[in-house]
């Protein structure tokens, strides 16, 4: 490969050596020198010709070929900067949408978890339920009980304070079952992990076990740190161990600093729920399965054993039906979220074959003005196979120059994706960081793209009769039918009129949802979380320092309002509990009157959370743990338990362990979950003296500057408690955790919906610019007879506007359909709006101008004579 040249110049040697002893031989028959060397050469035949098949007798030349199909295509790309750029900008724009999905979905759906042998790890969900918590003592039963899995695992999570004997924090990890290390087949990285042995009954195991990131940030990865002791929520704790680098927990999205034994729940959460059957708080179930056994049939295993538990336990248990997903971050993600992610690569992928085609009329164009290069290379000798792969090299080489464009600019926004923390207050993580998967779907939709795009221009090569173009110049072309190129033109601009529908709507929806009522007003509002548990608190102690913590808070200059809540509305966290009639003597689940969310608030919270109390009252300080149980409750927990909320005022309700609680006060529905398109749902809120919570969130409602209150309300609290965790933001922040689906579905539909804009007027250009240059001949002889301009556009761009509007037509109505699935993600998404359609309208109507408007000055700017000339 490397020699070929050294190789050939010693055969020309040699030749020259043969020439020279035979015109030496000829010189002593007595032929001049002259004639000795005519001779010699006429004996020998064509030296040249010898050399060239010498040359091309190597195993090589492909290569070299290759090499020249490669240089000519460079320079003929170079010689059209234009076309080259828009090309190579029209498939990186695809390319890299494609690879930016792609590393999405692969991350959150596709990608198996980093342990040994992960595709025999299921999670264990319930059919028809947002999450799949279970309670401690229903894991051991099943634990123990079940047929189908190797080892069952149980975790949570949780967050502590994390006291290393240098600078406390608070730090995020996992409280596991003994089995948790076994069932995944994981290796300590230093130290051991925690095992049946190291359990004697609750708080029995005072160890942890941290991730490697943790160790190597915290401890600046010294060895030493096995065996020394830390503080978790003032409790101490050994660490024993280190897990293997890149592992963080079994859910990729919520990396961990830590685990630590499930059965120190009381010293992690300040409460022992480990014989609570009623109470669901373990987030995750899961196992590895035994060698032929399938999911299906785990899955009714673990339903069996739910019917025998409602047996024994009817008050605690309800019915429910198992399925099992594979372990990671698919398990927790609702079935919107997966929707949508499948949606985006429908889309993304349907994007990058519009692109195909745009380039595709770009090349057939581009085939059509060369049309007298090729015949003329057809005519001195050429094959149509030689002037094939010449074209389909240059469609190789655009995709690749497109498809590394887009992989940069996919890697830079998979970076700055995997480096964001859209919550800080909580360990969120996107790990979408590009692997040697993105990479190569990266390579092969280039390679792909490329033969695709490029082989539309084939048939036009094919059919090309050399002689008579060089004879006669470029055809009249006169015909009217609908060509494949039309439909995948008219189908890729329905796309772009669907995506640019999605978007507005999205965006309208996005409008809406800022500006509704949601139960609680947002604006004016500086939130304060606090856990006092972390700060050594008991649940006798708590109280006194929340009251003088809203004490505190009133005496600042400028505050309105004040008010504690235990969880706060519209975030990613929320609590709900079974909730029976008055009259209701079984209080089993499948009794309950509504499952509610519970919120447990002081005095003034509604007042400062800016909620609307409708009738009754709200809570004093006396309701507390003397006085007899009270409730507010919202309009839709009145309607299902008492038929009205006329009716609710002044009764009774029953709580899953059978209290009491008296209605005294009704508030206005709202929003609870982090989902602002959730339905109407049932809340109460109880006075936090009759249920303390340790971990609040105070409201201080106030119009003055945040940071000013920031600073005043951080100076409050650590004249109260140095010690005490605080995070403080306004409540606009917070919402951001309401608003993340809505707001990442607006920009990732809008970013499509100008992706798709944009590769509409490209293709529309494409189609136009290819009808100009293939129509030359019979737009200058209509100019030549006194056509009028309006006639002449109409020629040669009517087809272009026609397609355009039709494929506007069916995009906008099967936007409006599509977009209702925007609903479950985007609160109030309506395609039902006068600015969506007249939006819509206008959008298409400006892409048309756009690709049209070169075409068009191209069809104006013929000149008949000049173009006789030529032909």
């Amino acid at each position: 490969m490397f020699g070929r040249r050294r190789k050939l110049e010693d055969f020309s040697a040699e030749v020259q050596a043969h020439l020279n002893l035979e015109m030496e031989r000829l010189e002593e028959q007595g032929l001049g020198h002259e004639e000795a060397r005519t001779a010699a050469h006429r004996a020998f035949g064509n030296v040249t010709q010898a050399r060239e098949r010498f040359y091309e007798c190597s195993h090589w030349m492909w290569f070299e070929n290759l090499w020249g199909d490669l240089r000519y295509a460079a320079r003929m790309l170079r010689k059209s900067p234009s076309f080259t750029l828009v090309a190579i900008l029209t498939l990186a724009a695809a390319i890299g949408a494609n690879t930016v999905v792609f590393a999405a979905l692969n991350a959150l759906i596709l990608r198996p978890l980093d342990v040994p042998q992960p595709q025999r790890l299921y999670d264990l969900t319930h059919v028809g339920q947002a999450t799949a918590s279970e309670s401690y003592p229903n894991y051991v039963d099943y634990r123990d009980l079940n047929r189908s899995f190797e080892n069952l695992a149980a975790a949570d999570f949780c967050e502590v304070g994390l006291d290393t004997g240098k600078n406390p924090s608070s730090a995020w990890g996992y409280e596991v079952s003994r089995n948790y290390f076994g069932t995944l087949r994981l290796r300590p990285y230093l130290g051991r992990f925690f095992h049946a042995s190291d359990e004697h009954g609750p708080d029995s195991a005072p160890y942890v076990v941290l991730t490697y990131a943790y160790w190597k940030s915290h401890f600046q990865a010294d060895r030493s740190a096995i065996g020394r002791t830390v503080q978790l929520n003032e409790h101490p704790f050994t660490i024993i161990g280190v897990a293997p680098p890149g592992f963080q927990g079994t859910l990729q999205i919520f990396p961990a600093d830590f685990f630590v034994p499930i059965i120190d729940q009381e010293q992690i959460d300040g409460e022992n729920l480990l014989n609570a059957r009623a109470s669901d708080w373990v987030f995750e179930l899961f196992g590895r399965l035994k060698p032929g056994i399938s999911p299906t049939e785990a899955a009714a295993d673990l339903n069996l054993i739910n019917r025998q538990l409602q047996k024994i336990y009817p008050k605690d248990e309800a019915e429910i039906t198992f399925r099992l997903v594979h372990v990671g971050v698919a398990s927790v993600l609702g079935g919107a979220v997966k929707a949508f992610l499948g949606g985006l690569m429908l889309l993304a992928g349907l994007i990058l074959l519009a692109a195909c085609a745009n380039l595709g009329s770009l090349f057939a164009a581009r085939a059509a003005d060369r049309s007298r290069e090729m015949a003329m290379r057809l005519a001195l000798g050429s094959t149509r196979r030689r002037l094939l792969r010449q074209l389909l090299t240059e469609a190789i080489l655009v995709s690749l120059a497109g498809g590394a464009v887009g992989l940069w600019g996919s890697v830079v926004l998979l970076h700055w994706i995997s480096a964001w923390h859209p919550f800080p207050q909580f360990p969120l993580n996107v790990p979408v960081n590009p692997g040697w998967h993105v990479y190569t779907a990266a390579l092969l939709l280039s390679l792909a793209s490329g033969l695709l795009f490029g082989a539309v221009p084939v048939r036009q090569v094919l059919r090309k009769n050399p002689y008579g173009i060089i004879r006669s110049g470029s055809p009249i072309n006169t015909s009217r039918r609908i060509t494949v190129l039309d439909l995948l033109l008219a189908v890729q601009i329905a796309l772009c009129a669907v995506l640019v529908t999605s978007s507005f709507v999205a965006v309208r929806g996005l409008e809406r949802s800022l500006n509704a009522r949601l139960g609680v007003e947002p604006r004016n509002a500086m939130l304060v979380e606090t856990d006092l548990k972390m700060a050594g608190y008991s649940r006798d102690t708590a109280p006194a320092m929340q009251r003088r913590m809203i004490g505190a808070m009133k005496t600042i200059l400028g505050v309105a309002s004040v008010g504690l809540v235990s969880i706060l509305p519209l975030s990613v966290d929320w609590d709900r509990t079974a909730v029976f009639t008055n009259a209701k003597a079984n209080l089993s689940p499948s009794n309950a009157a509504a499952i509610a969310f519970q919120y447990d608030v002081s005095p003034g919270y509604f007042r400062a959370a800016g909620a609307a109390l409708l009738e009754g009252r709200t809570f004093t300080w006396r309701d507390d743990r003397r006085a007899a149980r009270v409730a507010v409750v919202n309009e839709e927990f009145a309607r299902k338990l008492f038929g009205s909320p006329a009716n609710a005022l002044g009764n009774y309700f029953k709580m899953w362990n059978g209290t009491r609680t008296k209605v005294i006060g009704i508030v206005e529905d709202g929003k609870y979950s982090a989902d602002l398109g959730e339905r109407r749902q049932s809340a109460m809120f109880l006075p936090i003296l009759q249920s303390p919570a340790r971990d609040t969130w105070l409201v201080v409602r106030s119009s003055d500057d945040p940071q000013q209150l920031a600073a005043a309300i951080r100076s409050k609290l650590r004249g109260l408690d140095p010690g005490l965790p605080i995070f403080i933001q306004t409540w606009n922040e917070e919402m951001d955790g309401a608003l993340f689906a809505p707001r990442m579905a607006t920009a990732s539909l809008g970013i499509l919906g100008l992706m798709g804009a944009m590769l509409s007027v490209t293709g529309i250009f494409g189609m136009a610019a290819y009808s100009v240059s293939k129509r030359k001949r019979e737009l200058g002889i209509r100019i030549a007879l006194g056509a009028q301009r309006r006639e002449v556009l109409r020629a040669a761009l009517g087809r272009a506007f026609k397609l355009l509007a039709f494929g506007s037509a069916a995009g906008l109505a099967l936007g409006i359909l599509a977009s209702r699935v925007l609903a479950s993600i985007v609160y109030q998404a309506t395609p039902d709006d006068p600015f969506v359609l007249l939006g819509v309208v206008l959008a298409m109507l400006v892409v048309g101008l756009l690709a049209t408007w070169i075409p068009a000055h191209r069809a104006l700017s013929i000149d008949p004579s000049m173009l006789m000339r030529e032909e």
